[in-house]
């Protein structure tokens, strides 16, 4: 039997999970587990377990102890014993997940201390990966709270061990997305962020590595009235000056950072070949599903160099996440790709600003190659040349993001092969010759659910299965909608999710609540109608008003008074912009919110005309 604390309280035998009822029962096996193979007095128990004790707490307990002896009845190395004044769990020091962390932590000290830097590795990674969320998540007493917060320095630390170890091992660009995630999750923690200035520094990113001590600095004096620490203001004095301890595993830097140099620095591995140019994006910690697209995407990165670069198109509906799923990728194969790896935001469907030229997009991508700005030369021509040059014999990774056609991105891509380029767009890059396409569409059922757990928190959404079900279908499973439905939902710990059902239900309240200050999804949506003619934009506001759930070429042609051929022609442009699907040959429907969006679109434009 296993008894896991570091997440929600589980049992599980053989792997199946035991349920234990009740919010009592379950602070009551927390107690005794905290205290596992010693004594718990019955009068520390009644105090835990109650504020006010009734005068049946004794009974009560005596009670759950039953209901706990029935569970635990099952295992054979576990017994609940009763003593004089109170119990004893008796369980085996592994079967509890908080014993087996403690115990890998420890054996990963010895083998820092013995130089074994890879097995050290190993060692903490399983232990942070027993980590299932925060300790005793749920269970309310004192000392199991104060046991809780324990637990969660103990995982940071580990963490920050982890991070220092995998940088003395010389790896930079895979950590840097890591460390932006936990510092916005801790910013007082001066040792992920030394660790991330130096992944910075090693990745040929002197400047954000400086720009994220001077956050830190701001956070620490605004919050804390505190200056940096010494060793974090050492770190940044030696990337002013450009220390050459900063560029190699080990050394004083990595001490700066709070970890210790190894004693033989020549015994620690070389850094990795390849210019340590690493512009990638952090990725999410709360990424979700796509476990098919992912393992067709690795496959194709794990190719073989060929004569032609490795390229792919990914495609969907705006708020489907193809940068969240390139992201993923890139980092998941950084070290297929060791020469660089480069991202650009080409802004072909952003709300708030024009598509970045093709002239300035090769002028940031040359900058970020390594060349100063006045050996960029004038020409889109000359620029694409030169870009296809620096490629050239390098395994490169290129994230070319939110392109808006075929023409946006084709003088950004390499000549010859070693590089992979992943290309996003809403429309089908169907002229992007060579190109894998991928179309993304919505996340199933389960992994719509998983999202919004993840962000909205396991408690409430134990507590509203059905409601969560509902609301992540009114959210079209689409996840931008499901972000920022969850995240108006975990900020107002008021509301309930039948709460948020309600406001999700009709069309007008749900566009004000997939809306926040700096997200709105309708206006996401929108912009993809700019790229429609004049008159397929009519065509599809007049089809999202039929009350149809799909449409065929000759219900549409009746409905909409057009000749069946238009009508092919305007689904074929609907469907190239992601703005409609074909579900079956000839026979089209709305994603729920792009009909929505459609309708909204339409009812301004007679509120103008009027």
């Amino acid at each position: 039997m296993e008894f896991l604390v570091l997440g929600s309280l589980e049992l599980r035998e053989s792997g199946i999970p035991i349920r234990v009822r009740g919010m009592r029962q379950q602070r009551l096996l927390a107690l005794l587990l905290l205290h596992a193979n010693r004594v718990v007095p019955m009068d520390a128990l009644v105090d835990e377990l109650w504020e006010d004790p009734p005068p049946s707490a004794r009974p009560q307990v005596h009670n759950a102890i039953r209901d706990l002896r029935r569970i635990l009845s099952a295992s054979d190395g576990t017994s609940l014993v009763t003593v004089d004044v109170g119990y004893r769990l008796v369980v085996p020091e592994d079967a509890v997940d908080a014993h087996r962390f403690a115990d890998r932590v420890r054996a990963a000290k010895a083998a820092e201390r013995e130089n074994r830097y890879a097995e050290a590795v190993r060692l903490l990674q399983s232990a942070v990966d027993l980590w299932r969320g925060e300790a005793f998540a749920g269970i309310q007493c004192p000392a199991v709270s104060g046991a809780a917060v324990k637990l969660a320095e103990q995982r940071l630390t580990a963490v920050e061990d982890l991070v220092a170890l995998r940088l003395k091992l010389g790896e930079t660009g895979s950590l840097v997305g890591e460390l932006h995630a936990l510092i916005a999750e801790y910013p007082l923690r001066e040792a992920l962020r030394g660790s991330l200035m130096i992944a910075l520094c090693r990745s040929g990113r002197q400047a954000d590595a400086l720009a994220v001590y001077d956050e830190g600095r701001r956070f620490l004096v605004d919050e804390l009235g505190l200056e940096p620490s010494p060793r974090l203001r050492a770190l940044h004095a030696e990337i002013l000056a450009d220390s050459p301890d900063l560029h190699g595993p080990g050394g004083p830097a990595l001490a700066a950072a709070g970890a210790e140099p190894p004693e033989d620095r020549r015994r620690g591995p070389a850094a990795p070949s390849g210019d340590g140019r690493h512009y990638l994006p952090h990725d999410l910690t709360d990424f979700t599903g796509r476990t098919a697209e992912l393992a067709t995407l690795s496959a194709v990165a794990a190719q073989e160099p060929g004569g032609s670069p490795v390229m792919v198109a990914i495609d969907g509906m705006g708020g489907v996440g193809k940068t969240t799923l390139a992201v993923r990728l890139a980092h998941r194969v950084t070290e297929l790709y060791p020469d660089g790896q480069y991202f650009i935001n080409l802004h072909g469907f952003s709300a708030t600003r024009s598509p970045v030229p093709t002239e300035q997009a090769l002028a940031v991508l040359l900058q970020t190659s390594g060349l100063a700005a006045q050996e960029i030369p004038p020409s889109l021509e000359e620029r694409s040349a030169l870009w296809r040059s620096r490629l050239a014999g390098r395994r490169c990774l290129v994230v070319l993001d939110d392109a808006a056609d075929t023409a946006h991105v084709t003088p950004l891509l390499p000549g010859t092969g070693g590089t992979l380029v992943l290309v996003t767009s809403r429309r089908k890059l169907t002229a992007l010759d060579g190109a894998l396409p991928l179309c993304l569409d919505v996340l199933p059922p389960a992994d719509a659910v998983t999202l919004f757990r993840r962000i909205v928190g396991e408690p409430r959404v134990r507590r509203e299965p059905a409601q969560v079900a509902q609301a992540v279908e009114l959210c079209g499973r689409l996840p931008l909608a499901l972000r920022i439905a969850a995240t108006r939902l975990r900020d107002r710990p008021a509301w309930a999710v039948a709460g948020l059902v309600e406001r999700l239900a009709h069309p007008a309240q749900r566009a004000r609540c997939l809306q926040t200050a700096d997200r709105d999804l309708m206006a996401v949506l929108r912009v993809s109608y700019d790229h429609l003619s004049a008159r397929e934009r009519q065509f599809s506001r007049l089809i999202s008003l039929q009350p149809s759930a799909s449409y065929d070429i000759a219900h549409a042609a009746l409905v909409t008074g057009l000749p069946a051929g238009e009508v092919e022609h305007h689904f074929d442009a609907l469907i190239e912009n992601n703005l409609i699907r074909e579900d079956t040959p000839a026979r089209f429907s709305f994603h729920g919110l792009i009909r929505d969006c459609t309708r909204q679109l339409l009812a301004e434009e007679a509120g103008a005309a009027a």
